[in-house]
């Protein structure tokens, strides 16, 4: 889904039920359906969603931009669990839970945001919505699993240029580009291990960088590199 929303400007019927039926790729009544129980939340960059701990009564669809989920450890440190981008659901389901981490926006983003309950009601009481749940969540399921293989096989410096591919997506465009430190943390791997790694993509012109992106020019030389 391409990032076209600017702002904290709120998602017009026609948006939320596009949005809806790509995400759960499902007919417009069912999106209908699906919309009445939505609400939509702006969220800016570096804001938090939900704190580690907190009671958690709602899941979340995000439709533009990117959260990432931290787990804070006794000694303070942070660790990266996961990260969500368009399409994927976050959150409570099918009942409330407490947060296991925390969870911020990595850039600003736009969510549509359902109670929990609500939304399980819905699962039950119709047929393609349950089914289109269980198809969102096994789908993000297999990305889950993609990404702990990478973590447990991949060499630091592969995870980092496995990360830039996911991150590019279909376009092979990262904008605005990533930042070194978050780069590093999304492959859970050291700042320095992320730069020098990008910078060999850029020497060799496998990667071009500017202020407003990263564009991946070469997807299978670096696809060939993730080991």
């Amino acid at each position: 889904m391409a990032s076209s929303m600017q702002g904290a400007m709120p998602l017009d019927v026609d948006e939320r039920i596009a949005a809806v039926r790509a995400i759960f790729r499902c007919d417009e009544q069912t999106a209908r359906r699906l919309n009445a129980a939505l609400v939509h939340q702006h969220v800016a960059a570096k804001h938090a969603i939900a704190h580690q701990g907190d009671p958690c009564n709602h899941c979340w669809l995000v439709i533009d931009g990117a959260v990432r989920v931290h787990a804070l450890g006794i000694d303070g440190q942070r660790q990266q669990l996961a990260q969500h981008g368009p399409g994927e659901m976050f959150g409570a389901y099918p009942d409330p839970i407490i947060h296991r981490a925390e969870i911020i926006a990595q850039k600003d983003t736009h969510l549509l945001r359902a109670e929990a309950r609500a939304l399980s009601t819905l699962a039950v009481e119709h047929a393609q919505i349950g089914s289109a749940l269980a198809i969102l969540l096994a789908r993000q399921l297999d990305r889950a699993l993609d990404r702990m293989v990478a973590r447990t096989t991949y060499s630091a410096t592969g995870r980092v240029y496995a990360q830039l591919l996911q991150l590019a997506g279909d376009g092979l465009r990262i904008a605005p580009p990533p930042l070194v430190t978050a780069l590093a943390l999304s492959a859970n791997t050291s700042r320095e291990t992320a730069s020098r790694a990008l910078a060999a993509l850029i020497r060799r012109g496998i990667v071009r960088r500017d202020d407003s992106e990263l564009v991946i020019a070469a997807p299978r030389m670096l696809q060939e590199l993730i080991c």
